[in-house]
């Protein structure tokens, strides 16, 4: 039990729990919420790093309504806290938002309930957060916290660096004695580093929890040919789904989505060159529809909370892991199965560290982007478990293979590169650690400029000219992966070295083979993903055939209370909650109340309706 867990136990606990089961329908916190909301009713300030999917909201959402005072919360798009809001309130909880969408009318009455106390939760901008009116004003205002929600947007190194989060830092200074929370669900270890520098964390608790997502299933393939005639194929695959598609650029979000809807697919665009209201349109649209399929740039990315997306393609890759995590993990929110599909090409690499190298930023962030987008394309077109290989990227150890991604899956060919990892291995070992992967690169293909005597006398020196410099970054990247190699940070210029010991002896006994990924020749043109497939990818369905008719009901119910209020159908009830009634069948108050996701709000608001549609439903 961690010291917050015991130091708090048993009643604020208890409470907090209490709260979950009221209010949310939820019967027991999941993963790492219990001990971080621990924490922050403690008093104490914290950072928590918890996976898409995994209640990070929950984290600060608990304690603002335990605490006395209003919890504030900064969030870095209009749509994401819009959503929020909006679930919140169908839950019965005071929650507001103040950004520029807000009328002059209603501000004034938020204003009012603010300062009567009324309020829980408030949801602002970073931008409007910092505007020394609104520090005035809510200086006056006791705060029970403060959460810093996609706290990566703080970081530099980040996949999403905003600077208006760098203002930040100073509410350490604003409002002394109000804890803070920084929460994302997508930093590796020089993030995390950066985040708890800027935001004045250093000496608070840091909470990482696994980033695993067993229900997602991911694969990625070569582009061959035009990447929209392929998105196409891999949509209409799958009819009758919600999804997401990213695409590079504005004008390539349109033009997919008017090739899906020439194939019969219900498909939007969306982009920030839209107008506002076109935009929050269309957003509304998708989230309410069953079926539809949004084409986006990553101008859509953090606002969307739609928990039953079942795909999520890429027909251009992302910029790094994290943002390949991040907008991946946009499907399966609900626990259920879910796809995550990536197209990539040379000439996307190539273009990515173009655009980088163009960028005006200081050298050292240069050289960190690049590294990124050389470890993205290394996990594409690698030979290891994707989700693996994603888990060791975020620091996880002692990582499984996952067993359902096309390369547990699939047939991959390979090259044994196990004598040149020994080389590369050994390199390392004799540099000491003092070099980066350039230099260690340099060295095996004995092209270091004014080599020294030293480094030039050493057994390593120029005994890699079997590969060339690309595939020995290649490699390079791949040992960093699965940890046979380390990166030392050093202040933004990463020195190498070896990794773990043991799996180093391991390769240099022979013990561990290491495979290089060979180019694919063929092209099977019969499977959705152009490999062959070892298994199936049938999931069963959750539902026996006659509970289904019942769990359609509920969902056409769902569907016309949300077109009545504007909102998404999962801020009602999301479909395992629909599917456990279908199943329980309950037939009171006190039944319904049982089922996972039902809280007394939702109960006395949905209540007699559900049980009127469960109790003269008639198969």
């Amino acid at each position: 039990m961690s010291p917050a867990l015991a130091e708090l136990s048993p009643s604020p606990l208890d409470e907090a729990r209490e709260v979950l089961r009221r209010t949310f329908g939820h019967q027991e916190f999941r993963g790492l919420q219990a001990p971080v909301i621990a924490e922050v009713l403690a008093g104490r300030s914290a950072m928590a790093v918890l996976p898409t999917g995994g209640g990070k909201s929950l984290c600060y959402q608990i304690p603002s309504m335990i605490r006395p005072g209003l919890g504030l919360v900064v969030s870095p798009l209009i749509a994401l806290m819009t959503d929020q809001v909006a679930a919140l309130q169908q839950s019965g909880v005071a929650a507001e938002r103040l950004d520029s969408n807000i009328d002059p009318t209603t501000k004034d009455g938020i204003w009012r309930r603010i300062e009567a106390g009324e309020l829980d939760l408030l949801y602002v901008s970073p931008e409007g957060l910092m505007q020394p009116w609104m520090l005035e004003r809510l200086s006056r205002t006791p705060l029970s916290l403060i959460a810093i929600d996609e706290a990566h947007c703080v970081s530099q190194w980040g996949h999403d660096f905003r600077p208006d989060y760098r203002m930040l830092g100073r509410l350490a200074q604003i409002f002394p004695g109000v804890p803070r929370l920084a929460v994302t669900a997508t930093a590796d270890a020089r993030t995390r580093e950066d985040i708890r520098a800027e935001l004045q964390l250093e000496e608070s608790a840091e909470f990482v929890a696994s980033f695993a997502r067993p229900e997602l299933i991911l694969s990625a393939e070569r582009k061959r040919g035009p990447a929209q005639k392929r998105v196409v194929e891999l949509v209409t695959a799958r009819p009758g789904r919600a999804g997401v598609v990213y695409a590079g650029s504005r004008d390539g979000t349109e033009k997919l989505a008017q090739a899906l809807r020439d194939a019969g697919v219900p498909a939007l665009a969306y982009h920030a060159g839209l107008e506002r209201n076109l935009r929050t349109e269309r957003l509304e649209q998708f989230l309410q529809d069953e079926a539809g399929v949004m084409v986006a740039t990553i101008a859509f990315g953090m606002g969307v909370d739609k928990p039953d997306v079942r795909f999520v393609i890429h027909a251009d890759p992302p910029a790094s892991i994290e943002a390949y995590w991040q907008e991946i993990g946009r499907a399966g929110r609900d626990g259920e199965p879910a796809e995550g599909i990536t197209l990539y090409g040379a000439a996307d690499m190539a273009w990515a560290l173009r655009r980088t190298a163009e960028r005006d930023v200081d050298e050292s962030v240069k050289q960190v982007q690049v590294r990124k987008v050389r470890q993205l394309y290394t996990m594409l077109d690698g030979v290891g478990c994707r989700a693996g290989t994603v888990r060791r990227y975020f620091g996880e150890t002692d990582v499984e293979p996952c067993g359902q991604c096309d390369l547990c899956t699939g047939a991959v060919e390979t090259t044994d590169a196990t004598e040149a990892a020994q080389k590369a291995l050994s390199a390392a070992h004799r540099l000491a650690g003092r070099y980066g992967r350039g230099r260690l690169i340099d060295h095996l293909l004995g092209k270091t400029k004014d080599v020294s005597d030293h480094e030039a006398s050493l057994s390593t020196w120029a005994i890699g000219q079997e590969l060339s410099q690309a595939q020995w970054r290649d490699l390079t990247d791949q040992l960093l992966f699965e940890g046979l190699l380390r990166e030392d940070p050093n202040d933004g210029r990463p020195l190498v070295g070896l990794g773990d010991p043991e799996a180093v002896r391991a390769v240099f006994r022979g013990e561990r083979r290491i495979a290089m990924r060979k180019p694919v020749e063929g092209y099977d043109d019969t499977t959705r993903s152009g490999r062959p497939r070892k298994r199936s990818r049938e999931t069963a369905a959750a539902l026996s055939p006659a509970d289904q008719p019942l769990f359609e009901a509920l969902r056409a119910w769902r569907s016309g209370q949300a077109k009545a209020q504007h909102v998404p159908p999962y801020v009602i009830f999301n479909d395992r909650t629909l599917t456990e009634i279908a199943q329980m069948k309950p037939a009171t108050p006190g039944a319904l109340e049982q089922v996972n996701g039902v809280g007394e709000g939702k109960l006395a608001r949905y209540g007699q309706a559900v049980l009127a549609v469960v109790g003269g439903f008639e198969g």
